[in-house]
């Protein structure tokens, strides 16, 4: 009797784990008779019934789920070769669609790798390089912007370096945005044929293909060291204004000094001839005196030796008072 009971039990274990199934959130579900799906999906998170032994419930994921691409070489209509490498977001809103086209996850990443890697070669090698690396002209308007400053240095007559920042620099159409959105829009078109939704595209990275990446580089350096050279050029050229004001400048200083030195030096020997006339006026013997001692004490130095005639005019107050 043990043994029937074990056996019935058992049985219900087996039955019930075949007649029911749970569901859970951010699933969903679709039944299958013999590999047929019937019914609509079950969205519902919770326990759900299915006849047992004929029937089987296939789960698919009805959250956002992500795809990135394998980098491609690809060349843009300008004729650079890129590598683009892309990602998205993608949800099954089709599940019954789904189940009978791709099957399981894996086939619908294999049906991504393929569209959307084919409709991303056409977008970008319909389009130039520049669509696909810049989102907007800003550049272009700050580049505007500096014309206008350069403008006015050159009104001030200040120095400028022009290369740097008025070439040209070519205005986009459309925009990495825009083709990012233009693949997503083909691409949904035809991934809705498999039940699914495609939420958004983005270039994740762009890159040069490796055989032009160094020429592109040597040509960089060529244009900063060109840039460089002239703005050394431009800083030379300063330096020598510089050095000529400076020198102008100092000549000004030490001729205004030399001659208002001289006005005062004449001004200050004027002032003396006429203390020492007024001075010869009130008592020339006395002035003659002062004079006479005052050369005395220039020329007359001691320990010197002086071979003068007896009757020299030069000792006439010395021998006066001998």
């Amino acid at each position: 009797m043990k043994g029937i009971l074990l056996v019935l039990v058992l049985l219900g274990v087996i039955l019930g784990k075949s007649s029911f199934f749970v569901l859970k959130e951010g699933r969903q579900a679709i039944i299958t008779r013999f590999g047929k799906p019937i019914g609509n999906p079950i969205t519902k998170a919770g326990l759900h019934f299915k006849k047992p032994f004929l029937e089987e419930a296939r789960f698919v994921d009805k959250r956002i789920l992500s795809w990135d691409g394998f980098p491609n070489q690809i060349p843009t209509k300008d004729k650079k070769y890129i590598k683009v490498d892309t990602t998205a977001r993608w949800r099954v809103v089709d599940a019954l669609k789904f189940i009978q086209t791709v099957r399981n996850e894996d086939g619908a990443k294999a049906r991504l790798d393929t569209i959307l890697d084919s409709i991303t070669r056409d977008v970008i090698s319909n389009e130039n390089l520049v669509e696909a690396v810049r989102n907007s002209n800003s550049i272009i308007k700050k580049t505007e912007e500096k014309r206008e400053e350069i403008r006015r240095r050159k009104e001030k007559g200040e120095p400028v370096l022009e290369d740097e920042v008025t070439v040209d620099i070519e205005p986009i159409q459309t925009g990495r945005e825009e083709l990012s959105s233009k693949i997503a829009v083909l691409a949904d078109k035809e991934l809705l044929n498999f039940g699914i939704k495609l939420i958004d595209v983005q270039l994740r990275r762009i890159s040069y293909e490796k055989s032009v990446e160094s020429k592109v580089y040597e040509r960089m350096i060529s244009e900063r060291t060109r840039i460089a050279q002239k703005i050394r050029s431009i800083g030379q050229g300063e330096k020598a204004k510089i050095e000529g004001r400076r020198v102008k400048e100092l000549r000004r200083i030490v001729s205004e000094a030399y001659r208002t030195s001289q006005v005062i030096r004449g001004k200050a020997e004027a002032k003396s001839t006429a203390i020492y006339a007024k001075s010869l006026g009130q008592d020339p013997k006395f002035y003659s005196f002062i004079r006479s001692m005052e050369a005395y004490k220039r020329s007359l130095r001691s320990n010197s030796r002086y071979l003068l005639s007896s009757d020299s005019e030069f000792l006439r107050f010395l021998k006066e008072n001998n």
